[in-house]
């Protein structure tokens, strides 16, 4: 049994996933992307939420299972030191799982091309095909990203927040774009669940944010 999570984006989304697959899961609406981040406010109440429903207590969980990005700088700091907080407490193993493949896991084509927001006018992206990696995880300009896209043959299917914000561009490339409302644009923890069920125990310690660039903010 194991308890993923993920905040790369504005939304907080959390599950936990039974070994017979049943998965009690808090599934964000596609609208909390557009809105303010508030996961130190709603990731721990989500936690419990979806314990409390599938009824286990930590001790039962086999691993805990954290999306470690790339996405947004505060939102990946407060998923993973949650995590490793929780594990640690509990005596538990992390499995960090890559937001844009679990993201990539909830696009309904054989070629999905997951993309969160970046901001500064750029998008994290990786393409899946069959969903086996075909390139990234890659930070770019949403022109740059659909030219890539594009050139590879697939005509893949787009999702995620970053599809949502740059979605001129991409349909101008001849990329698919979800309608706006889709849930396909979140990133669903019972995905990060199911990959996790492939990615080797870590020390809490170990897992790191994938940030694929430098924060914004820097010393003065």
């Amino acid at each position: 049994m194991i308890l993923g999570f993920d905040t790369s984006t504005a939304a907080s989304a959390a599950c936990v996933l039974s070994d017979d697959g049943v998965a009690n899961e808090l599934l964000p609406d596609p609208g909390a992307l557009s809105a303010g981040p508030a996961h130190a406010r709603e990731l721990l109440p989500a936690i419990m939420k979806v314990m409390d429903e599938a009824a286990v207590p930590f001790g039962r969980l086999e691993a805990i299972a954290v999306g470690v990005g790339p996405g947004t700088f505060t939102g990946l700091r407060i998923g993973i030191a949650t995590a490793r907080t929780l594990a640690s407490a509990n005596g538990l193993p992390l499995r960090p799982v890559s937001s844009l493949a679990a993201l990539a896991a909830g696009i309904d084509s054989l070629s999905a091309l997951a993309l969160i927001d970046a901001k500064r006018g750029e998008l994290f992206a990786a393409l899946y095909e069959r969903e086996e990696q075909r390139w990234g995880p890659l930070v770019a300009a949403p022109e740059e990203v659909a030219r890539r896209a594009a050139g590879a043959g697939l005509r893949p299917r787009a999702a995620g927040d970053g599809s949502i914000r740059f979605r001129g561009v991409l349909e101008a490339a001849g990329i698919r774009v979800d309608p706006d409302e889709s849930r396909s644009h979140v990133v669903r923890a019972l995905h990060v669940c199911r990959l996790a069920r492939a990615v080797p125990d870590a020390l809490p310690e170990s897992v790191l944010p994938d940030y694929l660039r430098a924060p914004d903010a820097k010393p003065q």
